[in-house]
Order: structure tokens, then C-alpha cells, then sequence
């Protein structure tokens, strides 16, 4: 497979979350999702808040999802890492549904199609199972068959009512 196989278009990820009523994104930007977050905040009907830190930008989503809002928190694996405490007092023990898009920063292509846990680097294969050993949902996307994992991270974060990580494995294409 290309590298290009593994690209799910960030046109497709937008298009699911309009769907599950996504209206607004708090994220520290990474460099792995940028082509959504290019298509984020240029899409007048979201409101997209570029925050200075991730326990800031899950503290804000949370306010945001009390206010009303249907938010989603983008961030990379080390921000992931960086605020453990704060997801687990917010996605956690506060009940909040919020689904985390986190980005594979540090991922060598020959780990593509491979697990995560395989990667020589520590951010990329601590990462899932960091984020099962605190009991959420983890959804590898990957290639654009993955694409059902980010409606089925909402549906189950909203029914279990506990944060769900959708977690890219690679950049997702511009489009």
C-alpha cells in the first residue's frame, strides 16, 4: 500500500461530524490533522477555539458541551499524554461525552498497517493502551474503510456517557 492509502479525507471526517451534530472544536493544533483542522475552522457553523494548552482545551469543551454545544477536542498524542488528569476528571468522572481526535505525531511510515503498540516510538505505542487502561474507547483511524469509527466513537460516547478517542494513525488527505 502507498502512504496514500492510509489517508482518510478529511472532507469525510467533516461530512460525520455535521452528522453527529459536531458544532464547535477546542484543540491545540497538531501538525498530523491539519487538513481538518483547515476545514474546521473555516466552516462558518463551527465554532473553533485554538486554545494554549490540552487541559485547557478539554476543560473548555466541557464548558462548551454544559452550555449546549456539541464540541470535539483535537490534539496529538503527547498533548493526550500531557493531560491525563484532566481527561479523566472530565471524561470521566464528570460524565461528559466528548470524543478526543488525536493525532499519531511521531509515527514511522513503516508502522503503517501495523499496531500502534509496534512503533519504536514511545508517544505512538503508549498511546492506546494508556487510553484502554482507563477504561475508554479507542478507534485507530487509519485507512478511509476506518471512517465508520469516528460515528461509532460519538455513539458510543454519548450512550456510555465517558469520553471516546478517535485516534489518527495518519495524516487525513486534503480534499
Amino acid at each position: 500500500m502507498a502512504n496514500t492509502d492510509y489517508s482518510v479525507p478529511a472532507s469525510a471526517v467533516h461530512a460525520v461530524l455535521r452528522e453527529k451534530g459536531v458544532n464547535a472544536v477546542t484543540t491545540v493544533p497538531d501538525f498530523i490533522q491539519f487538513a481538518l483542522h483547515d476545514r474546521l475552522k473555516n466552516d462558518p457553523d463551527m465554532t473553533y477555539l485554538e486554545c494554549s494548552a490540552e487541559n485547557q482545551a478539554l476543560t473548555t469543551a466541557m464548558g462548551m458541551y454544559v452550555g449546549g454545544l456539541e464540541p470535539i477536542v483535537m490534539m496529538q498524542n503527547q498533548g493526550l499524554l500531557n493531560c491525563l488528569n484532566s481527561l479523566r476528571s472530565v471524561g470521566i468522572d464528570g460524565s461528559i461525552p466528548l470524543v478526543l481526535f488525536v493525532g499519531a505525531f511521531g509515527r514511522e511510515f513503516s508502522n503503517l498497517g501495523q499496531p500502534l503498540t509496534d512503533s519504536r516510538r514511545v508517544m505512538v505505542n503508549r498511546t492506546q493502551p494508556v487510553v484502554e487502561a482507563l477504561g475508554l474507547p479507542f478507534y485507530n483511524l487509519e485507512t478511509p474503510g476506518d471512517l465508520p469509527k469516528v460515528a461509532e466513537a460519538f455513539d458510543t460516547a454519548r450512550a456510555t456517557k465517558r469520553a471516546a478517542v478517535v485516534h489518527f494513525g495518519y495524516f487525513p488527505a486534503w480534499n
